[in-house]
């Protein structure tokens, strides 16, 4: 949130022509309709979620009070190349490459949507240059949802591997009050404001990125689960 405050700060002093700032699908928490719009309640399950609605608020008012001019996005669950192996798409294909036999993963019931790095990077390239904007908030997401269950077993067949997708690993569940249960996005917004839709599905992003990992050294595949 300090970070926030001092780029706004900055930016006002400097007279930027625009402040793009990154919010996060997670503010909104469990969704509480099939896809969630911008005018979702938001919802802070997790001390992160919390901060970024902070930072979300500062934006705000930062436009309302001194037309500072801002757009934030709020991506959903991004993912491809380079991404840490804490993420969900990358701890996958990690294990799935070290052959271990068994899958670890948190509570796979929860649904996401996942969206391809390229597609997120074109809606940020739109935010920062598309005229009359300013003060709004944009969803990224590809509008379709996935079980992490579902994910896995998608990854896998994509790898033709064999390994089983066993049970919830107990030391990466999260709290149960604060795990989001289902996201899913509306982007509509973004489809009307920037002209974005997501020309990358879930299958050739994840075909791209598996490719990508299995270019790695070994070494960097390793993954403790």
């Amino acid at each position: 949130v300090i970070g926030t405050l001092n780029v706004l700060q900055a930016a006002r002093d400097a007279g930027v022509g625009r402040v793009v700032h990154t919010s996060t699908s997670e503010v909104y928490g469990t969704a509480q309709q099939p896809f969630i719009s911008e005018s979702h309640p938001q919802m802070a399950q997790s001390p992160y979620s919390a901060t970024k609605i902070a930072a979300d608020k500062l934006v705000e008012s930062f436009h309302r009070s001194f037309r500072t001019p801002v757009v934030t996005v709020r991506p959903f669950n991004t993912f491809g190349p380079r991404q840490s192996r804490r993420a969900v798409v990358a701890t996958i294909i990690a294990q799935l490459l070290s052959g271990s036999g068994r899958l670890h993963l948190g509570n796979m019931t929860p649904t996401r949507d996942m969206n391809y790095i390229a597609n997120t990077v074109d809606g940020f390239m739109l935010a920062g240059t598309v005229p009359g904007i300013e003060g709004r908030m944009i969803n990224i997401g590809s509008g379709r949802e996935i079980e992490i269950g579902e994910l896995a077993v998608l990854i896998r067949r994509l790898m033709g591997v064999t390994m089983v997708v066993g049970d919830a690993d107990p030391e990466r569940l999260r709290p149960p009050t604060s795990e989001v249960d289902r996201l899913c996005c509306d982007n509509t917004l973004a489809r009307e404001l920037l002209g974005w839709e997501p020309h990358v599905s879930l299958e050739d992003g994840l075909r791209a990125t598996i490719e990508w990992w299995r270019g790695r050294p070994e070494r960097e595949r390793a993954t403790d689960y």
